[in-house]
């Protein structure tokens, strides 16, 4: 439903890849007076007309950029779902950074409308799950950890600023895993492995969202009321051994508890930091959202399906194809330095 226009726009985490493609889109809309992005370090690559401040959202000092520049739209891209650093780090700029940033809007008397990049991973990976989680439906397990964990906080505090200012216009996007040139995630990472390893017993479905379409559906929040909570994925389901086939990469099954061993793997030869209890869960159960009600809501599907942004990312990897020797000298490597 179309509504007064953005005209000061403010996009957080904007030297990331979804901010940075998020802040060139509304850039370009004519209707959109000035994009100012934020985050703590400068993007790599200019912005145009983005006007880049340097700030930590988790300080007082957000609120004062949104009041001086009289921003009337806030798009959070920050929730840091790669966790290459220190837990605590993560989670404080995950959750203490949204808390910072929501008191912000709430104080503001120009904020119109809030749209915030949450995760599927909110409804957690569960042998229960339903096949298809809608987005009225609860976790069977909640999320007790990491950045799903995270993403649940974020949501609640949301859902507080909504109570607090009714007049505001709130979108929450819930994005299955992204895929695209140029994404990195633990999700991506491990894909990359020159060996991949999977959990003996299980080939999960998972679904995927490209880059490209995740910008548009931000981007068409950001400029139209579309109140409320939306599942984002392309369409369709991969098994996760259909996947592995597609990309070439050779893949040994193993049993759940030795997986840390593969994960000492992907950190020496792919800077993947292990696997998580939430990727692991991921990789044994799998998760699939319904995004029906995102489809009726813009009149719009995304363009790229699962398979078609598994295709494009699979196209930047190469044919991921390892010397059978190569291949068992770097397995012998990590499992020479177990209980060194």
């Amino acid at each position: 439903m179309p509504s007064a226009a953005a005209r000061v726009v403010l996009v957080t985490g904007v030297s990331r890849f979804l901010g940075a493609r998020v802040a060139s889109a509304l850039q370009a809309e004519p209707g959109v007076e000035r994009v100012i992005g934020v985050d703590t370090v400068p993007p790599m690559a200019p912005l145009g007309r983005t006007e880049f401040v340097r700030v930590d959202i988790r300080t007082p000092s957000i609120a004062k950029v949104i009041s001086a520049e009289r921003v009337d739209t806030v798009v959070h891209c920050n929730l840091v779902t790669a966790q290459y650093g220190p837990r605590a780090k993560v989670k404080e700029l995950n959750v203490i950074g949204t808390m910072q940033l929501l008191a912000a809007c709430q104080r503001s008397p120009d904020m119109r409308r809030l749209v915030v990049r949450s995760s599927a991973g909110v409804y957690g990976s569960s042998p229960r799950d339903p096949a298809v989680f809608t987005e009225t439906d609860e976790p069977v397990e909640a999320p007790s950890s990491g950045s799903a964990k995270d993403a649940t906080e974020v949501e609640g505090y949301v859902r507080g600023l909504m109570r607090r200012r009714s007049d505001l216009t709130v979108t929450v996007l819930r994005f299955a895993n992204f895929l695209g040139p140029d994404v990195d995630t633990p999700v991506t990472r491990y894909l990359r492995l020159p060996v991949v390893p999977t959990v003996l017993g299980f080939d999960p479905r998972l679904q995927f969202v490209h880059a490209d379409d995740g910008t548009e559906v931000l981007r068409r929040m950001t400029l139209e009321d579309h109140p409320g909570c939306f599942n984002v994925a392309g369409d369709g389901v991969l098994l996760l051994s259909q996947a592995l086939r597609r990309a070439g990469r050779p893949s040994v099954p193993v049993p759940e508890a030795s997986m840390q061993v593969f994960g000492d793997l992907g950190r020496r030869f792919a800077g993947l930091s292990g696997f998580s209890p939430e990727l692991l869960r991921w990789l044994m159960y799998g998760r699939v959202i319904d995004c029906s009600k995102l489809a009726a809501e813009l009149g719009w599907r995304p363009k790229h399906t699962a398979e078609s942004a598994f295709a494009d990312f699979v196209a930047t990897i190469g044919d991921g194809h390892t010397p059978a020797q190569e291949v068992f000298e770097r397995i012998a490597t990590v499992l020479g330095g177990i209980g060194r």
